[in-house]
């Protein structure tokens, strides 16, 4: 018995150092000012873009996530599927979602379309 609480108590020890050795690593990198780090001869100027490659961009991100949750919903009706075991409830489920990765896909290849007729109306 005694050798078990010396060796909790050297365990205890290190722990308690590892953990003040973290706080007085992370105490120091935040009392560093990260203004002392930064450039002083370059202004800060931020410029605007036009409303066209505003729409460009918004494009772009609109694209990347519809396709990324659509790739996510085929994923799911996959693994939905093959786990289904013939359960016909789960075999439902894997369908929606499979149709729901459908509709994510054909979001995203209507996204550009649907962000040119936006542009229409505003103006760009």
């Amino acid at each position: 018995m005694p050798r078990i609480s010396a060796r909790l108590r050297a365990l205890t020890r290190s722990r308690t150092a590892y953990h003040l050795a973290v706080t007085a690593l992370v105490m120091v990198l935040l009392s560093t000012p990260t203004a002392a780090h930064a450039d002083p001869g370059s202004p800060g100027i931020v410029a605007v873009n036009s409303l066209p490659v505003v729409i460009a961009n918004l494009r772009a991100w609109l694209i990347g996530i519809l396709a990324a949750l659509a790739t996510l919903f085929l994923v799911l009706a996959g693994v939905y599927w093959a786990t289904a075991g013939g359960d016909p409830t789960q075999v439902e489920r894997a369908k929606g979602a499979l149709k729901n990765a459908l509709i994510g896909y054909g979001l995203a290849v209507l996204a550009p379309v649907l962000l040119q007729v936006v542009q229409g109306i505003v103006g760009g």
